[in-house]
């Protein structure tokens, strides 16, 4: 019974969301609850919820501070030389403003942070997108796949997850798996390029003369401001390098670890207010200007608590795990490390990278040493699905990606799950290809 309401709750709630019946607020709160109740878990339902919000009350708090700083930091104009300077190389070719965004967020990814990530390259790059009317899917699509590839690195996360979990060198998973994960990097930069010309045959490659440039920016290619601050000049050109220097320190701080999170940002954000917006009057009016921001995103995560808390407390997460695990039959046993490598997309888009890593594979592992595959080689395999992973409404992460681009989080699934599906099915052909794990163990006697 588990099982079956842990699927159709997700189910049911990727199908509110994605067919524009509920809004992703809505349905993580609604969708949750209501399942419980049919499951019988009224009594408890108050304790699950709030020790789900609970665990993900940091992150939420990281999120909120994150928007707030990158904000003050556009605001102030920190990126806008970035901007001019990606302006002119690319000359209004949409083509190449989408394979620089693919770049971009492959370079920034190796600091294994996605919320990093999101937050450098959404503010570089979604200036450029409304400037020359862009679709901001393209944006949030290769984004996000460039991070979903890169976060295999030992500090991103799942390898280290697979390593702990299965009990092996995480540089033994790691360095054999590079060259596959170049090949899926190659295959983002080609779906870049392909979702770049589309936008050039839609748009053209667009020239912005003097004269239009009022409505888009200025000459010198700055980016434009919204139309509420056209009366009140925000920018800061004077503070350019302490600005940029505030943001260096703040990126070193966070791969070094000296805080958590949360309090990183919180520090940063306070010093970046004072510094470019002194007087009180214009602190009330910057946080007033992203309060919408703010609140949809933290919302969301906030929301996302009831649902994962609900989902770990009433057991569905395991059930789920362990029914998956039943319909495998016996004799597909000695292809267990392809068959991982297909279930760890599903798997760690409807339960979490932790419920995966340390419910799910150690068994799965068990398993297949009985037909020769090594606990390294599964651990490989248990990675092919990370692109996947990153659209799963169980990641806040992707909150912050969608609120910062604009674009909607159901929108942003429909557009950009073929192609993680893609990406992970060539790094799959890669790893068996490489040998990385085989298609096939021996034939247990």
């Amino acid at each position: 019974m588990l099982t079956l309401l842990g699927f159709g709750m997700v189910v049911t709630f990727m199908y509110l969301i994605m067919s524009r019946r509920l809004s992703p607020l809505v349905a993580l709160i609604a969708v949750p609850i209501l399942f419980a109740l049919l499951g019988g878990f009224g009594d408890g339902i108050g304790k699950m919820m709030l020790e789900g919000i609970q665990k993900i009350a940091p992150t939420g708090v990281m999120l909120m501070f994150a928007i707030l700083y990158f904000g003050v930091m556009i605001d102030a104009g920190l990126f806008d030389p970035v901007v001019a300077l990606v302006l002119r190389l690319v000359k209004g070719d949409p083509l190449k403003i989408v394979m620089g965004t693919a770049l971009l967020a492959m370079a920034i990814s190796l600091d294994g942070d996605g919320s990093t990530t999101y937050m450098i390259t959404v503010s570089s790059m979604l200036p450029l997108y409304r400037r020359l009317r862009m679709n901001a899917l393209n944006l949030t699509c290769v984004t996000l796949l460039a991070s979903g590839v890169m976060n295999l690195t030992p500090w991103g996360g799942p390898t280290a997850r697979a390593a702990s979990a299965l009990h092996v060198d995480a540089a033994d998973i790691f360095v054999p798996l590079l060259p596959a994960m170049g090949v899926a990097l190659l295959g983002v930069l080609v779906l870049a390029w392909w979702l770049g010309l589309r936008e050039r045959r839609r748009l053209g490659l667009v020239c912005l003369p003097a004269r239009e440039a009022a409505a888009h920016g200025d000459e010198e290619g700055n980016a434009p401001l919204p139309k509420v601050e056209q009366a009140e000049d925000v920018r800061r050109p004077d503070r350019l390098w302490a600005n940029a220097l505030l943001t260096l320190a703040l990126m070193a701080a966070l791969v070094a670890g000296l805080l958590p999170l949360p309090v990183l940002f919180m520090i940063g954000f306070a010093l970046a207010l004072t510094l470019n917006y002194p007087q009180l009057a214009e602190q009330r009016r910057r946080l007033a200007n992203h309060a919408g921001n703010v609140l949809a995103v933290v919302a969301l995560i906030f929301a996302a608590g009831i649902f994962t808390g609900i989902l770990a407390g009433t057991g569905m997460v395991e059930a789920m795990a362990k029914g998956l695990l039943a319909v495998i039959p016996e004799a597909l046993g000695p292809y267990m490390a392809g068959i991982t490598a297909l279930l760890s997309m599903p798997l760690t888009f409807f339960i979490s990278n932790d419920a995966f890593y340390y419910g799910v594979l150690p068994i799965l592992s068990e398993g297949a040493a009985a037909y020769g595959v090594t606990p390294v080689e599964m651990a490989r395999a248990s990675l092919i699905g990370q692109p996947v992973h990153l659209l799963s409404p169980l990641v806040p992460s992707t909150y912050l990606l969608v609120g910062l681009a604009g674009v909607d989080f159901g929108d942003h699934q429909r557009f950009t799950l073929k192609w993680a599906v893609l990406v992970g099915l060539l790094m799959l052909a890669a790893g068996l290809m490489l040998s990385l794990f085989p298609l096939a163990g021996a034939i247990a006697p």
